[in-house]
């Protein structure tokens, strides 16, 4: 194989960051015609489509995006070299794009990528969003992996693959002075008053459920749909709180509030859903493969109850 052709190369990433032909033509003055010839070039020497037509735009494909990210090294290059030279080194580095939901728990969310945080060699993209957003822009390749509480949805052509990461407990909390009387569960939610997810929260939905059945109806403080702001109205309120424990974990350790009672058959899952790729990030594989819920899951051991399972979801080390 010949060597790349940075020319080639060059076009190419000036293309990929303006998402168009004419504006890229006009700017660095050149023919489109003749910017387009050299994208073929370098596409025939790499063997792979590195755009998609998406009406007037350029949408990058998978090998696009992934060259995309080696011309943003390669041409970091001279800068690097200057900064290196004036006693200023620039590491090179590799890119892990996260999407997360804005619901998510942010302890949660920071247990997943601690193993890469700190490192000088990895750049860290961590964008929040809604679940449709998030997943528009993994099927684009403009993430890596999206974290949720709930499975994406899958049909026989989906090429997401959702992976359970671990399941947390869902606990009733409050503060410190309410350890000292023993909670009853359910009865005594009649009598309190207490926070809760939004209905667009499955531990929501599966709570109202429980109550229902036990014809308990409790007095609604506030409803949050973002786990950080239930987090600090927790801290604040002199009612109750619905919430996984690592929610709220610095302030169960603090003292600050009191686990009252975990709620029976209830659990959050958290899922890093991929799309299936020809060429996986391996960042997000080294991250996946050291999660502790996933190698308890795939040496079979039992798992902890749950009422949010979702038949369609793929099970780590299933297919």
């Amino acid at each position: 194989m010949h060597g790349l052709n940075y020319n080639h190369l060059r076009y190419f990433w000036a293309v990929a960051h303006e998402g168009s032909l004419t504006r890229t033509a006009a700017r660095m003055n050149v023919a489109q015609s003749a910017l387009s010839v050299q994208i073929q070039k370098l596409e025939h020497q790499i063997g792979h489509k590195l755009f998609l037509r998406d009406g007037k735009k350029l949408a990058l494909t998978e090998a696009g995006q992934i060259a995309l990210d080696y011309a943003d090294t390669v041409f970091k290059a001279g800068d690097e070299l200057v900064s290196t030279l004036r006693g200023q080194p620039i590491a090179n580095r590799q890119v892990l794009r996260v999407g997360a939901l804005t619901t998510l728990s942010r302890n949660f969310q920071l247990e997943f990528v601690r193993p890469l945080v700190g490192r000088t060699d990895v750049e860290l993209i961590v964008r929040s969003g809604n679940m449709r957003d998030l997943l528009a822009q993994l099927e684009s390749h403009a993430l890596d992996v999206v974290l949720a509480n709930s499975a994406a949805p899958q049909d026989a052509r989906s090429l997401l693959r959702n992976h359970l990461l671990n399941e947390q407990p869902v606990s009733i909390v409050g503060g410190k002075q309410r350890k000292k009387k023993r909670f009853r569960f359910p009865e005594d939610l009649a009598n309190e008053p207490i926070l809760l997810p939004s209905l667009d929260s499955d531990i929501r939905v599966a709570f109202d459920r429980l109550l229902e059945i036990a014809g308990v109806r409790p007095t609604i403080l506030a409803e949050v749909d973002d786990m950080a702001m239930l987090r600090l109205l927790a801290r604040e309120s002199s009612g109750l709180a619905l919430v996984p424990p690592i929610v709220v974990r610095d302030e169960l350790q603090s003292g600050a509030l009191a686990e009252l009672c975990r709620v029976p058959n209830l659990a959050e899952t958290f899922y890093a859903i991929v799309q299936k790729r020809r060429f996986p990030n391996r960042l997000l594989a080294e991250l996946i493969s050291a999660n502790p819920e996933l190698r308890r899951l795939k040496a079979g051991r039992k798992e902890g109850p749950s009422v949010m399972r979702r038949p369609t979801q793929e099970r780590p080390g299933r297919r």
